[in-house]
């Protein structure tokens, strides 16, 4: 069965950095693209980044500048570096692949 599991969220200061991490297991990773999404306290969950199996990124443009998405395929996992984070960046995030999402790892930007 497909499983993905992010790590890495934390409490953190405004202007600081997180490595998210999201272990992907049950499917052939490497066929598939690969997504992060977000979502803030009271609002809907909106797309934050993919890569295309071919390694192309994409970002909402909230983002850009900030984060980066990548991807290992030998290990079979998906990484969000964030640079610079903002208030406005707390929220629970998540992974995706087709229909299945993990279960959030929690970041709050605070000072």
């Amino acid at each position: 069965q497909v499983q993905l599991v992010e790590s890495g969220g934390g409490l953190v200061q405004p202007g600081g950095s997180l490595r998210l991490s999201c272990a992907a297991s049950g499917f052939p990773f490497s066929w598939y693209d690969m997504s992060w999404y977000r979502q803030a306290p009271g609002k809907e969950r909106e797309y934050v980044a993919s890569i295309s199996t071919s390694g192309n990124t994409n970002y909402v443009d909230s983002v850009k500048g900030r984060f980066t998405i990548s991807r290992d395929n030998a290990k079979k996992m998906v990484y969000l570096q964030m640079n610079s984070l903002k208030a406005e960046d707390t929220g629970v995030y998540y992974c995706r692949v087709s229909s299945y999402w993990g279960q959030g790892t929690q970041v709050t930007v605070s000072s």
